[in-house]
């Protein structure tokens, strides 16, 4: 995850500071290694040592491309230290949130998120079911659609996390599957029964006030 995460910092202050690489790296939104060329000149340097493979490769130049697709404020809001460092635990909800969570999770976030202009849940679950059921070149053509989905609620995915889970696709696509899956029923259930049991605690008990 360490990797993954100073990948994500570099990306996100290389678009803060360059318009023009952050344009580069958004002209290969939703594209296979051999039609990004202009992606090359920012991310090449940047890919660890050991990433050779071109799965594994199409991966961080996915979320790059994803990253500089952002809104420009949204950018601002999330970026992280240049080394990757998280926030220390002096700030326990910021050290939470940065790594972590999967898409399942960050698709239950967006249901939730602003009450009622939160993503609809059967169009987060239309969406959840379709990319689980993606091969490779399939998962990574339908994520930019998804990720703008996400960011239009002001839910962006864990970046980090959605890298690690790229990579492994190939290899674990059923197990990171079923986990954006559960993780996001799970989520929704919980909120759910957090929602019925704030309605209970505001609601005056009828029977009380009949004694009255």
């Amino acid at each position: 995850m360490t990797q993954a995460r100073v990948f994500v910092a570099r990306i996100e202050a290389v678009c803060a500071a360059d318009p023009g690489a952050r344009a580069a790296l958004r002209s290969g939104l939703g594209k296979p290694l051999d039609e990004v060329p202009r992606m090359h000149r920012i991310v090449a340097p940047l890919l660890p040592l050991s990433v050779r493979d071109d799965d594994t490769q199409r991966a961080f130049y996915t979320v790059a491309s994803l990253i500089a697709a952002q809104k420009s404020e949204a950018l601002r809001a999330g970026r992280i230290p240049a080394d990757g460092s998280t926030p220390t635990d002096g700030d326990s909800s910021a050290a939470r949130a940065p790594y972590g969570t999967s898409l399942g999770l960050t698709f239950a976030a967006a249901v939730s998120a602003d009450g009622r202009n939160g993503l609809r849940e059967n169009a987060a679950e239309t969406r959840l079911n379709l990319l689980t059921r993606q091969s490779t070149p399939g998962l990574h053509r339908h994520l930019p659609a998804a990720v703008r989905q996400l960011c239009d609620k002001k839910t962006p995915p864990d970046w980090a996390q959605l890298l690690v889970h790229l990579r492994a696709w190939p290899r674990d696509r059923k197990e990171i599957g079923r986990r954006w899956l559960q993780d996001f029923y799970r989520a929704r259930h919980k909120a759910t029964l957090d929602a019925a049991r704030q309605t209970a605690d505001t609601t005056p008990d009828s029977h009380a006030d009949d004694q009255q």
